[in-house]
């Protein structure tokens, strides 16, 4: 008898975002630089949410710099629309992982799909740590 996967419990948080003016480019689409900001936008608002923001890494003696980002565009967004922004947290343990769904409000058509990965570094002595600090995993713990 095969055994199922258990899928693994994520904390998310979504965020709508109207799309302004200076988002889009000539051709009256969003220009795809500002899909980061949309992304970073949903990020602060999950780790905030779970009690990690950036203020509290702060504090606790870290920063997490984004280390890899990756954007697959599936859809435009255009002046006018409102897109909703989802962000899962997948992995806490080693690295911060997130991953991003970009969709159309009204239609619920999915636009882009991202995920960025962070390393936690030292603040003190600017090293890279590969665990991530006790008081994320408690956080996220107590979500779960």
């Amino acid at each position: 008898m095969a055994r199922r996967r258990k899928t693994p419990a994520r904390v998310s948080h979504e965020v709508d975002i109207a799309v302004q003016f200076y988002d889009v480019d000539p051709m009256n689409i969003v220009w795809h630089g500002n899909y980061v900001r949309y992304l970073e936008q949903a990020r602060s608002e999950l780790l905030q949410r779970i009690g990690f923001g950036y203020l509290e890494m702060n504090e606790a003696g870290y920063a997490f710099p984004v280390v890899d980002l990756q954007l697959k565009f599936v859809r435009s967004a255009a002046f006018g629309q409102t897109v909703r922004v989802k962000a899962s947290l997948i992995e806490w343990e080693n690295r911060i992982r997130i991953d991003y769904l970009v969709y159309n409000i009204e239609t619920n058509e999915t636009l882009t799909k991202g995920q960025t990965t962070q390393l936690a570094v030292e603040l003190k002595s600017g090293d890279t740590q590969f665990d991530c600090p006790a008081i994320l995993l408690e956080r996220v713990a107590a979500m779960l």
